[in-house]
């Protein structure tokens, strides 16, 4: 019997509710095709609601503080053990095009980095480069969201291919020229858009599998709607942002909440106090901004979601048209959620609440996982690698501490897990927080803190009423930490199963 292929689509910071299956003010035909074909995971979760540790966890199997890297401005160390690796020994080719943000923009002596400065930019490296990255045989790779000066790698090469040779024209100095003052509308166009690039690219490596009988492990990772909010024309005036629901605070809602949640709606809030290795802290700022201006970006981003669907549809056609989609397990989800307003909030930082720790999630495998089904089955992204491997029929190794989903998938069983851990640990000792999650409550715990999260997703699904403090949840919250406990427990990996009494 033929092993499955697999095709992991990506998103960057995309909300759980931003699929217009579910939300009609949304047009999202492609992956609305995904949800009618496969089954939709009501309940998934990240390990980490930001980039670059969620993004190990998906290729490692581990949690980040297993793996390492376990903030934005490190990376995920090289002798870690990566699914690719075990794919490639079984004979799979495996890629990734796109964002991998594995390792910082910048790089040190004791630890460097191909994705930093300025070696992101030196072209000539990259058009030469051929190395296996992280268990990926292939990959084709940019840095940048929208307009940053980050741009380079394969992705400004394949600028240049297509004749766009003023490509920095569209870039943020230093690297290129653009306005900063241009808001939401992007001038660049879209034929030379990463988008364009991330589906023309993984649709030629699959004509090449397709041509060559190979099995793959293939990620198509985009970039949108990751911040700065800019969008190619037409996808900039797609949405009127009078027509659209914004998020708003509601009075009263973060009183009984940790202190950093109440002084994000201060003009000038000091959040000095969490500073710890002198880097940026996501989040810890004013999250206030004018209503014009807060509709304004709902509708760039609602348009950069419709966009990158519009490419995500070409991927998915693409794989049915060399006859490859029958065989090839997709999955559908982003690396973390996003706030656009809910709570007062705005982009990410350390608010667990389910708008930046839910996500969509979407698996088709024709004829193994069911059509046009919701499941509500706890899901967390740690459970990728090992999941992908069960169906490969590749052994799962000991120190992957995800949990095999693939029972799940095809509906044989209705859960795999009880709860979901997600870690945010932004500063090594100020910012440490760990959030429980099981069927109907959420506990979030503070490292050092008396204070805490209390939520029952039951009663209160808009995470308006902190019960840590609440007497009445006295018990309750004694019983959740307990079930925490173990949860910690619980996800200690063995290095190997005991094989004798001494």
């Amino acid at each position: 019997m033929r092993k499955p292929n697999i095709l992991l689509i990506t998103s960057d910071q995309q909300h759980w509710n931003t699929i217009g299956a579910f939300n009609p003010e949304l047009s999202t035909p492609n992956l609305d095709r995904l949800v009618r074909e496969g089954t939709t995971f009501t309940r998934a979760y990240c390990p980490n609601p930001t980039c670059t540790p969620t993004r190990a966890s998906i290729i490692t199997g581990q949690y980040p503080s297993q793996h390492g890297a376990w903030t934005l401005g490190t990376k995920l160390l090289e002798d870690r053990h990566v699914v690719g690796t075990d794919f490639q020994e079984a004979g799979y080719r495996t890629a990734l095009v796109g964002k991998a943000h594995f390792q910082p923009l910048m790089g040190n002596e004791a630890y460097p980095s191909l994705e930093s400065y300025p070696l992101l930019q030196d072209l000539d490296y990259w058009r030469q480069f051929s190395d296996s990255f992280y268990g990926f045989d292939h990959v084709e790779l940019a840095r940048n969201h929208t307009n940053e000066a980050h741009v380079g790698q394969h992705y400004a090469i394949w600028m240049e291919e297509k004749g766009c040779t003023n490509w920095r024209d569209y870039f943020l100095a230093p690297t290129g020229t653009m306005d900063p003052k241009q808001l939401h509308r992007w001038e660049l166009p879209e034929e030379y858009h990463y988008n364009t690039w991330i589906a023309e690219r993984t649709n030629a490596l699959l004509e090449q599998y397709k041509d060559q009988d190979e099995s793959f492990f293939l990620w198509a990772s985009f970039f949108d709607p990751h911040p700065p909010y800019l969008v190619s024309e037409p996808w900039d005036t797609m949405y009127d942002p009078e027509k659209l629901t914004i998020p708003e605070v509601t009075p009263g809602e973060h009183d009984n909440n940790p202190p950093h949640f109440g002084m994000t709606q201060q003009e000038r809030p000091d959040f000095s106090a969490w500073k710890e290795t002198g880097y940026g802290i996501h989040g810890y700022h004013s999250h206030l901004m004018p209503e014009s201006e807060r509709k304004q970006l709902v509708a760039t981003y609602y348009g950069m979601v419709s966009m990158m669907d519009k490419y995500i549809g070409r991927i998915l056609d693409r794989l049915e048209e060399l006859g490859l989609a029958e065989d090839t397990i997709v999955v559908f989800t982003t690396d973390h959620g996003h706030f656009f307003g809910q709570h007062g909030l705005q982009a990410k930082g350390g608010f667990m609440y389910e708008d930046l720790i839910k996500l969509p999630f979407i698996v088709r495998y024709p004829g193994k996982v069911p059509a046009n089904v919701q499941s509500d089955a706890l899901v967390s992204l740690v459970d990728l690698a090992p999941t992908f491997l069960s169906f490969a029929g590749l052994p799962i190794p000991v120190w992957m501490t995800g949990v095999d989903q693939s029972a799940v998938w095809t509906g044989g069983k209705s859960s795999a897990r009880d709860h979901i851990i997600c870690e945010f640990r932004h500063e090594p000792t100020t910012i440490h927080q760990r959030t429980y999650v099981d069927q109907r409550y959420k506990l979030t715990v503070y490292y050092n803190q008396s204070y805490g999260e209390l939520f029952d997703l039951q009663e209160d699904p808009g995470e308006l009423h902190n019960r840590w403090d609440d007497p009445s949840c006295s018990g309750l919250k004694t019983e959740l930490l307990l079930k925490y406990v173990w949860a910690e427990l619980g996800k200690e990996p063995l290095a190997m199963p005991r094989i004798y009494h001494a």
